[in-house]
């Protein structure tokens, strides 16, 4: 039996749409480990620290809005391919910096199949404005998810 489409959202449609949204981008990431031989999360991980350079653990964790206990493991994985390093902050021996490497960059430079690549495409169609407005009702919802 069909669901009736109802032409004004309501919550539970947004929320099916956004359950809809996880289930693709862990399909994708699995895609991307096959293709890329990176998770997408790995990927992100690369691509934050790729444009902030020397960025700490905790900076990253902040940043990404994970405990920092939930990026150790993720970033144990690309330091032991080789594709980030961890190298302790001279001026404080509790931090750690992160550098991406020139094997992490080359696994960033293949776009084809990431999901930063499918997400641009699709919003690359979009107006400007529309593309700032779900971002901000986004930010919102996870705002309120968090508290």
């Amino acid at each position: 039996m069909a669901i009736p489409h109802n032409p004004t959202p309501d919550v539970l449609e947004l929320l099916r749409v956004i359950w809809a949204l996880d289930h693709a981008l862990q399909s994708r990431s699995k895609a991307m480990t096959r293709a890329l031989g990176v998770t997408g999360p790995q990927r992100f991980v690369l691509r934050v620290v790729g444009r902030h350079p020397g960025i700490s653990s905790g900076e990253l964790a902040g940043h990404l809005h994970l405990h920092p206990s939930t990026l150790t493991g993720v970033l144990q994985r690309l330091d032991d391919r080789g594709l980030l390093r961890r190298a302790r902050d001279p001026g404080d021996g509790r931090r750690v910096r992160l550098v991406i490497t020139a094997k992490g960059r080359r696994v960033l430079a293949k776009k084809a199949l990431s999901i930063e690549g499918v997400v641009r495409g699709a919003i690359g169609r979009e107006k400007a404005g529309d593309v700032v407005t779900a971002l901000e009702v986004l930010k919102r919802i996870t705002s309120a998810l968090e508290r």
